[in-house]
């Protein structure tokens, strides 16, 4: 193994642990302190959702639960509104099942609301990691270690 890739591998496992230890918090009561990059986890109790990375936690959080967060903003909450109302298939094509489409939907747009509504009620931890390497690494690390459904690592 290269030597550079494995001091970030070696440092994964700690982060990881640094994650799933911190207090969570949910509601929107993020501390008054806390880093600017990371990665971060929502979860509802023990069932890790969905992991994610950001240079700008405090404003990425928001993205992902504010009532007037768009499909591009609030990824999570747009895909369990996808499961929710049954569009699961993606469309990059225009029409009533692209993006566009499920946000002209009167139904999914309720489901959204509802969906984002959920991800602010969930537990929300942190970690700082601000190298981007080491930050993109921890992600899918930590999408893999938890096994959260709700990342999608496929291209499209």
């Amino acid at each position: 193994m290269h030597p550079d890739f494995k001091a970030y591998a070696e440092a994964l496992h700690p982060k990881f642990e640094a994650l799933i230890a911190m207090a969570p918090v949910s509601g929107g009561n993020l501390p008054k302190i806390m880093p600017a990059r990371g990665v971060y986890l929502f979860s509802e109790g023990n069932d890790h959702l969905y992991v994610g990375r950001t240079n700008r936690l405090r404003q990425r959080y928001g993205d992902h639960c504010r009532p007037s967060s768009d499909h591009n903003s609030a990824p999570f909450a747009f895909k369990l509104a996808r499961i929710e109302t049954g569009f699961i298939e993606k469309s990059y094509k225009a029409g009533a099942t692209s993006r566009k489409g499920l946000s002209l939907n009167e139904i999914f747009i309720a489901a959204f609301t509802g969906a984002k509504a959920r991800v602010r009620a969930m537990d929300f931890r942190f970690v700082e990691e601000v190298d981007p390497t080491a930050q993109c690494l921890l992600e899918i690390y930590c999408t893999v270690a938890l096994r959260t459904r709700h990342n999608d690592l496929e291209n499209s």
